[in-house]
């Protein structure tokens, strides 16, 4: 079973709908480079979370080339969310070794990302405060320069 795949009736679609310029499936063998520039990751940062685990094992073609899959972009999609919310790279490790682990680990995965969840929550509230708070100061100085205007005039 990869990283993605699920035994479960439901399907996990992990980040969402396929991106665009995607092969289709069966045909869906991508180089490290052209999976670097459809995500934005180098090159290295792939060879790297394949080597701590974050990734599933990578088929390779004759030559020892990585091949990837749009499976793999569909992981590496939910990847880029998770780092998003500031999920540390630890858990996400922990997170694809349960998923890997099969559907007895869905409680396990359920409270990681719920935890996740309300980290995320949290964060949004501190910046809603943040955003307030810069609100305020550019009401101010749009109200101090109409005032410092209309005394010129």
């Amino acid at each position: 079973m990869t990283v993605t795949e699920t035994t479960d009736t439901r399907t996990d679609t992990c980040a969402g709908p396929p991106q665009g310029d995607r092969r289709p499936d069966g045909k869906d063998k991508y180089t490290i480079s052209e999976v670097a520039a459809l995500t934005g990751l180098t090159a290295h940062t792939l060879r790297w979370y394949e080597r701590i685990g974050l990734m599933p094992h990578i088929d390779r073609s004759h030559t020892g080339q990585r091949r990837y899959t749009n499976r793999d972009l569909d992981w590496l999609a939910l990847v880029g969310k998770l780092r998003l919310t500031g999920m540390p790279v630890a858990d996400m490790v922990r997170y694809a070794e349960l998923v890997r682990a099969g559907d007895h680990t869905y409680a396990e995965r359920f409270e990681l990302l719920k935890a996740t969840r309300e980290d995320v929550l949290s964060r949004i509230a501190e910046l809603q405060g943040t955003l307030a708070v810069l609100d305020r100061k550019i009401s101010f100085y749009a109200d101090a320069g109409r005032a410092l205007a209309s005394e010129r005039a």
